[in-house]
C-alpha cells in the first residue's frame, strides 16, 4: 500500500499516551503502525480503520519482534515516516531496595528497546532525507525524585540518547523531540506501574512517602493524555519543532525551578570550579 500521508509507528498503544496518539492519527487520516504486546488490546483502534491502521505485536526488548514489526509496517505502507518510542514503564524503588532484575528491565525496557527501534527505523529515514523521531522522556528525565532514582536514570539516558541524535541526523533531514510529561492520567502510576518487594523503613520519608503519594494520586493527575497526543500532533506540523516538549504545568514549574537550581548550585562553586585549570601561562 502506498500513500501520500506521512506514515506514523506508534508504540505502546494499549493505554495511555500511545493509545491517545494513535486514535488521533487515526482519525486525522493517518496511516499508523501501532504496537502493544497483546493485540488484543488495541483491536478496537483498527475497527473501522482497517484501510490505515496495522496493529503489531511487540515487546521493545526482543530485537527479533521489533525487526518484523519494522519490516511488517515498510511493507504495509512503503515507509515509516515518524517514529513513536512511547513504550515504557515506572519503577518505584528506593535505590538500596533495587533488585537487580527489575532494574534491568527496566533499561530493557526504557532505553535499550527505544534505541533499538531507533536503529531500526533510521536507514530509511536517511534514504529519504526525511523523517521525525518522538522520543518519550519525563519531567522525571531532568530531575530526580526519591523513589524514582532508576526511572529517572532511564529517562536521563533518552534524553541524552535523543539530544546526540538530534545533532546527528539534523544535517540529514530528521527532526528529533524529546517529549517530557509531568503527572498525567494515565496508568503509569497505577496498574502499569512496578515496585521493588524490598521495603527499607529508613527511607519511610523520602522514597516512601513518594511511592504513597503517587499511588494516590493516580487518576487525579492534572495532565489530560487526549491534549498530550494533541501536542505531539501540533510540534510534528510546526515548521521549526522543539528538541524538548514539556508537556503539563506541573512539568513546566519544575523545570524551570530545576534551571534556578543548577544556576544556583554552578554560581555558589564557581571559584571552586575555576581553580582546577591550570594557571594561566602555563
Amino acid at each position: 500500500m502506498s500513500t501520500d500521508k506521512p506514515v506514523w509507528f506508534v508504540t505502546g498503544c494499549s493505554t495511555g499516551f500511545g493509545r491517545e496518539i494513535a486514535k488521533l492519527l487515526l482519525s486525522r487520516g493517518f496511516p499508523v503502525a501501532m504496537t502493544a504486546r497483546r493485540l488484543e488490546s488495541i483491536a478496537d483502534l483498527v475497527e473501522g480503520n482497517e484501510d490505515k491502521a496495522l496493529a503489531l505485536t511487540l515487546d521493545v526488548t526482543d530485537p527479533a519482534m521489533i525487526d518484523k514489526a519494522v519490516a511488517d509496517a515498510e511493507a504495509r505502507f512503503g515507509r515509516i515516516d515518524v517514529l513513536v518510542n512511547n513504550a515504557g514503564y515506572g519503577y518505584f524503588s528506593a535505590i538500596e531496595e533495587g533488585e537487580d532484575a527489575e532494574i534491568r528491565r527496566q533499561f530493557e525496557t526504557n532505553v535499550f528497546g527505544l534505541n533499538t527501534l531507533t536503529q531500526k527505523v533510521l536507514p530509511g529515514m536517511r534514504a529519504r532525507r526525511s523523517g521525525h523521531i518522538f522520543n518519550f522522556s519525563s519531567i522525571g528525565g531532568l530531575i530526580a525524585y526519591p523513589a524514582l532514582g532508576y526511572y529517572n536514570a532511564t529517562k536521563f539516558a533518552v534524553e541524552a540518547l535523543s539530544e546526540a541524535l538530534a545533532k546527528e541526523v539534523a544535517p540529514l533531514g530528521i527532526k528529533v523531540t524529546i517529549i517530557e510529561p509531568g503527572g498525567f492520567r494515565t496508568d503509569w502510576a497505577g496498574r502499569s506501574v512496578i515496585e521493588s518487594k524490598t521495603v527499607i523503613d529508613d527511607y519511610a520519608e523520602t522514597a516512601g512517602a513518594l511511592r504513597k503519594g503517587l499511588k494516590e494520586g493516580s487518576g487525579h493527575q492534572d495532565g489530560d493524555p487526549v491534549r498530550a497526543a494533541a501536542a505531539v500532533l501540533t510540534a510534528y506540523e510546526a515548521e521549526n519543532p522543539p528538541l524538548r516538549l514539556l508537556m503539563s504545568a506541573q512539568a513546566y514549574g519544575r523545570a524551570m525551578d530545576r534551571l534556578e537550581e543548577l544556576r544556583e548550585n554552578f554560581e555558589t562553586w564557581k571559584d571552586l570550579t575555576l581553580s582546577t585549570d591550570y594557571p594561566e601561562g602555563e
